[in-house]
């Protein structure tokens, strides 16, 4: 069985603040630019979207000169009454 000496504390101690005021370090230099990274990756895909998003309602409002278009509502399910009400019992009231 080893004993802990204080030498040995103060080395593990030294490695431990040691190892936080280098991650801070490294953090300042390198957490903008990832972050500037991921903001610009993420407003890249919003734009992509939105372009996808005004395509889409293009295809949908062109029209063709004496062309008709029908839209088919038959595939589109009705919300079914999901209420089950049953009999209205009215009760008189006896003195």
């Amino acid at each position: 069985m080893q004993l802990a000496s204080f030498s040995g504390f103060l080395r593990t101690l030294f490695i431990i603040i040691s190892f936080y005021y280098i991650f801070r370090f490294l953090a300042k230099l390198f957490l903008p630019v990832v972050i500037k990274k991921v903001v610009e990756k993420a407003s890249e895909n919003m734009h992509q979207q939105q372009q996808r998003q005004y395509q889409y309602q293009n295809t949908w409002q062109r029209k063709n000169d004496g062309e008709t278009i029908i839209y088919n509502t038959d595939n589109v399910k009705k919300p079914r009454e999901t209420k089950k009400v049953g009999d209205y019992v009215d009760y008189e009231e006896i003195d």
